[in-house]
């Protein structure tokens, strides 16, 4: 009997798909890449037209060899590594390790884990796409240059331990960027005026918006005072209601990008921890009778398209929980940006019969979150528009226009199922909730107040990292698959920490970034970054040569090299001196920052090797021991408050504490924020006592 060898990249996924292939299948797992650049050298050569030296990976020996057993005794070898250029990649190399005929069809390509995706990609295979291939030959061959010759050149003129490259550096300059129009900020005063009204139809507010057609802008009590004045003893009156019906449109089904930005706001996931949680639902999950199935498409693309049956399934899932009218004339269909590639799909459900409700007791919770926020975006894109009713009113005091907007859901359409979450940034204090009132043209109104309230103009957000991971895509700044790995390597670097889920540079961050700036300026400019991408999506169409484009590249940059060598001096980071003495020698200890956050650490180094935690005290006291609270961060760098006298004291809180005990039964309250106001919220269950501390 024949037998074919399947080679997949991960065992999760080769376990899924041996479930679907017959006792003539081997299904086994490369674990990812098997060849590539060495560590311990360059490994491309500068003299020879940048030809790549290609080495197997250290500790990789054995799972090779029982490869090569396997491909022995195979009379057919499918390659079916992950369906984009770095899969490619891992298929050249396999090709090259098991000596396989080239320009044979054997490589094979599937987007999702399920029988019927499986057995067509079977029936289907083809030759290795060299293209694909050239073009992440292009882009690790041009890391390696960059990484390689500028990071030992910040070792040497910053600290050991720092790295630079294509797009962590570009990252890390738009979150210095964004810190510095913060620090550069000026406040600015400025006033609104609401009126509350009275009318036949019910009471309402509307805000001034002109005064004698021009639109009004006040900067001071004084000129809110002429305003006031000028209203005084007028009369309000209607001058003009329209009312409109407006269409809402559903989101696209979701793609790499924005995934990682809904499951930040929705569900507080990093992109790292998204792509995880989305890796284990695309290589399969045993759902008990089932087996193990696949439950999304495949988690790393930029394209929209949805397939046909998937349309279908959707259509009759909608039409039997909510009836024709939630199903539009015909099938939803999204358009691609760019270069999206058309033999992609959105990541979307396997099964969109496959409620979550459905997996409810076997995933676990996380993995419940994300595939019922997959399912409900790709549901609600495929359903009918939402309908708005709008009433905008015009009330003139004088030649004062005040103007209210309002709006209620006729039809809710896709928003009976999902809608999509807003960025902070995104969000207009303008927004006001839906009313229901009426009034006519020429009808008086009945003043109830003037609110006058005073304003001060905010700086710009920082980053999340949702918003950074929107801000990359928007410059065409990496690849889905980058976005994830490029955050985490910056906070890794300890070029930028996270707190209450912004992104804020470091004194490293802003050392190494100023210094690119002056003598790499191409590195960690975007136009030139993004203009590199679009080079590599040339490469992949097969419209250029891989090799040109990093000597297009690299020549300039080597010569930057070689003159920021001779013109970068030694520059020193001047250690934070604490009060805090060593008790081994006495000096004051030093605050240095360490993967994890900031440490205290003995200057006299290394003749004194004493290093401590920085205890950063945040104003309450423990309220088991009445001792400083501190704050500490957790391996994976998340803020948490903890008692200054651990391990005698084990105290520890997520929240902070509030300064002073509940009023009320005299337990702990914690300190709340959202985008809208701050409180103290009491830890007692049976009591929950809370006090607005501030409120926009």
């Amino acid at each position: 009997m024949s037998k074919t060898l399947v080679i997949v990249e991960s065992p999760a996924k080769a376990k899924s798909i041996s479930k679907f292939l017959g006792n003539r299948y081997t299904v086994k797992a490369s674990m990812g890449h098997l060849r590539d650049l060495p560590k311990s050298q360059l490994g491309v050569d500068l003299d020879h037209d940048f030809e790549p030296k290609y080495i197997a990976i250290r500790g990789r020996g054995d799972l090779i060899k029982d490869l090569r057993s396997a491909a022995k005794g195979a009379d057919k070898i499918f390659l079916a590594s992950d369906p984009d250029r770095e899969g490619e990649a891992i298929a050249w190399h396999l090709s090259f390790l098991l000596g396989l005929t080239q320009g044979e069809k054997n490589r094979i390509e599937f987007h999702e884990i399920t029988k019927s995706a499986i057995q067509a990609a079977i029936k289907h295979p083809r030759e290795l796409d060299m293209d694909r291939v050239d073009a992440q030959q292009a882009r690790r061959v041009l890391d390696r240059l960059v990484g390689y010759q500028l990071s030992p050149l910040l070792w040497r003129k910053i600290k050991k331990g720092l790295s630079a490259g294509r797009v962590q550096s570009v990252a890390v300059r738009l979150i210095e960027d964004r810190e510095e129009q913060i620090r550069s900020f000026v406040s600015e005063e400025y006033w609104s005026l609401t009126a509350n009204f009275e009318s036949k139809g019910g009471r309402f507010g509307a805000k001034l918006l002109k005064k004698a057609d021009k639109k009004i802008s006040i900067s001071s009590k004084a000129e809110m005072e002429l305003i006031l004045d000028d209203i005084k003893g007028k009369e309000f009156n209607v001058s003009d209601v329209r009312a409109k019906e407006k269409k809402k449109q559903p989101a696209p089904p979701f793609t790499t990008s924005s995934l990682q930005q809904e499951a930040h706001r929705k569900l507080s996931f990093s992109p790292k921890r998204t792509m995880m949680l989305a890796q284990q639902l695309y290589e399969g999950l045993d759902l008990g009778k089932e087996g193990t199935i696949g439950l999304i498409t495949y988690m790393r693309t930029d394209s929209v398209k949805v397939a046909e049956i998937a349309q279908t399934e959707a259509k009759e899932w909608i039409l039997a929980h909510y009836g024709n009218d939630y199903y539009p004339s015909e099938p939803r269909q999204f358009t691609n940006k760019g270069r999206s590639q058309e033999a992609h799909e959105a990541i979307r459900p396997t099964l969109p019969l496959r409620s979550p409700e459905s997996v409810k007791g076997i995933l676990s919770r996380d993995q419940l979150r994300l595939y019922r926020l997959i399912w409900e975006r790709f549901i609600a894109s495929q359903m009918s528009a939402a309908i708005m009713d709008t009433l905008t009113v015009d009330i003139l005091a004088g030649d004062n226009l005040f103007r209210a907007n309002t709006s209620t859901i006729r039809f809710p359409g896709f928003l009976a199922v999902y809608e999509e979450g807003k960025d902070e940034e995104d969000v207009s204090d303008d927004e006001q909730s839906s009313l229901t009132f009426s009034v006519l043209p020429g009808e008086p109104l009945k003043l109830i107040q003037l609110q006058e309230k005073q304003h001060f103009t905010e700086p710009p957000p920082r980053y999340t990292e949702a918003s950074l991971v929107r801000k990359l895509e928007e410059e065409g700044i990496g690849r889905p698959s980058t976005y994830a790995p490029t955050i985490e390597t910056i906070q890794t670097r300890g070029y930028v920490v996270k707190e209450e889920k912004q992104l804020i540079p470091t004194e490293l961050g802003d050392i190494v970034i100023s210094l690119l700036k002056e003598h790499f300026p191409g590195i960690v400019n975007l136009e030139f970054t993004a203009n590199l991408e679009d080079k590599l999506d040339l490469i992949e169409e097969g419209r250029v040569s891989w090799k040109s484009v990093v000597q297009e590249y690299y020549l300039p940059f080597s010569e930057t090299l070689a003159l920021a060598e001779e013109r970068i001096g030694k520059v020193k980071i001047e250690d934070q001196v604490s009060e805090e003495l060593c008790e081994n020698c006495g000096r004051n200890m030093v605050i240095k920052m360490g993967r994890y956050g900031k440490f205290l650490a003995c200057p006299g180094f290394p003749e004194c090797r004493n290093t401590k935690p920085f205890l950063e005290q945040v104003g309450a006291n423990c309220p088991k021991c009445d001792k400083p609270l501190v704050l500490r961060r957790s391996k994976k760098g998340r803020k948490f408050f903890g008692c200054s006298a651990y391990p005698e004291c084990d105290f520890v809180s997520w929240e902070m504490p509030a300064p002073e005990p509940c009023p009320e039964c005299q337990q702990m309250m914690v300190i709340k924020t959202s985008k809208r106001q701050k409180k103290y919220v009491c830890t007692n269950p049976e009591c929950r006592f809370t006090k607005i501390i501030e409120e926009e």
